[in-house]
């Protein structure tokens, strides 16, 4: 059969991949792709990005499933184009994709619900905005209530910092109509993990538990970024705190979307704090799969994932089962000189090549791309063409290890500029040098 993904970035190479991993799959579409999925065997690149054009394609190939990686598409309704068409599609509804699009019916949505989230208060105002600022406690969070590619969030240390964030989202309009209205919440202190599931919106199947790292830089400085690197599985969710996710969080959004009239099929991706007491609280929802952390994930993904979309289209996830690869799995992030805030494109990218042919052989690593084009001289040199260039993701024994085996991959690779962090599941070596 043929399958369809929606996306170019580094998720969709990982989850176009290991869909071409299936027996039963001829030939996996990528809308638009990158070079990563360009090069990848069994895998090919479509220049199609609108959703009537995606479902003019879909039926001149007959296509079987169509799945959707960013969020974009899903904001844009192109489930509910689909399937006005008969046509089967894997992702949350333009409505229920209101838990990642819009801040403020997230939070609404949570406060309805009793799911524990930082509190908060929302504006348009900025003069009432600094007001409040002014009678809390720093560090705050301002959030920008729409999606704003990843720069939608800022963690204010100081008041000055606070007030000025709001000057950028409110007055200045920097985050144009993402920012109409901000959110100002409470700072939450902890862990943060990352918690993924898929469900049919009657059944939830936990997939592998993960970590992501945010800052540019190491140690958790610098600037908030689309994620850095990430490694799975995370130590620190014990079965006890698993189930405690399940309970207050995860099975209270999907009974709660229902109860409101929403069915959720979809990867449903909770970002959470841990505190120091042990307690799980929701800092954002993300209607799709994270990224980075799905490329860890797939590479940890012995089920077979079409089987499992399948059964999630087919609402009956409570008839399957998912095999995880007990090795831990982690990825780096190599980003573009400028990143984030102004990206530098074109640099060629070396040393990726003599990867394509030993990646196929060998199932203990992954290069998954996501900023890449081909050009250059006759079309076949990989160059930068965005931010998060690459996820070098490897597996090993531990976390030291998968680590040690990631960074040994990334010496072979270089392109000018480059960034990386070079602790990349520090706080796993950390507690298990606790435990």
């Amino acid at each position: 059969m043929k399958l369809l993904v929606i996306g170019g970035g580094g998720r969709e190479h990982a989850l176009a991949w290991k869909l071409s991993l299936s027996p039963r799959v001829h030939k996996v579409f990528v809308a638009p792709g990158n070079a990563g999925t360009a090069l990848e065997h069994g895998l090919e690149n479509i220049p199609i990005t609108s959703i009537p054009d995606l479902i003019e394609f879909v039926r001149k190939e007959q296509i079987a499933i169509t799945v959707v990686g960013p969020e974009i598409p899903l904001a844009a309704g192109i489930v509910d184009a689909f399937q006005a068409s008969g046509l089967k599609i894997f992702g949350p509804k333009q409505q229920a994709a209101q838990l990642e699009t819009s801040k403020i019916f997230a939070k609404k949505f949570m406060q309805r619900h009793q799911i524990p989230t930082a509190s908060y208060e929302s504006f348009t105002d900025p003069e009432l905005a600094h007001q409040y600022i002014d009678q809390q406690h720093v560090p705050l969070v301002i959030k920008a209530d729409g999606l704003a590619a990843g720069k939608g969030v800022i963690v204010a240390q100081t008041y000055d910092e606070a007030h000025s964030a709001v000057n950028s989202i409110l007055v200045e309009k920097n985050l144009g109509a993402a920012g109409c209205e901000i959110i100002i919440e409470e700072f939450l202190q902890g862990i943060e993990v990352s918690f993924i599931v898929m469900t049919d919106s009657l059944h939830i199947l936990p997939l592998a538990t993960s970590q992501d790292h945010k800052r540019l830089y190491d140690g958790e400085l610098g600037p908030n970024t689309g994620g850095m690197g990430a490694y799975s599985p995370a130590p620190f969710i014990s079965p006890n705190l698993h189930g405690q996710i399940m309970r207050n969080i995860i099975d209270p959004v999907i009974s709660g979307l229902k109860q409101e009239g929403i069915h959720y099929t979809g990867f449903l991706y909770a970002g959470l704090m841990i505190t120091a007491d042990g307690h799980a609280n929701v800092l954002e929802f993300n209607c799709r799969l994270g990224d980075p952390e799905t490329q860890p994930i797939m590479l940890r993904l012995k089920s077979d994932l079409l089987t499992l979309i399948e059964h999630a289209i087919n609402e009956t996830l409570n008839k399957v089962d998912v095999e995880w690869d007990k090795r831990t799995a982690l990825g780096v992030v190599m980003a573009a000189h400028g990143y984030p805030e102004n990206p530098r494109k074109n640099d060629v990218v070396h040393g990726l090549h003599e990867f394509i042919n030993e990646q196929e052989d060998n199932d203990s690593f992954h290069i998954f791309h996501a900023g890449t084009i081909m050009g250059g001289k006759d079309e076949k040199e990989i160059m930068t063409a965005g931010g998060r260039v690459l996820c070098v993701t490897a597996l090993g024994e531990n976390v030291k290890i998968a680590q040690e085996n990631t960074y040994k991959l990334i010496k072979k690779i270089h392109f000018d500029g480059y960034q990386i962090r070079h602790d990349i599941g520090y706080q796993s070596i950390n507690y298990q040098k606790k435990s």
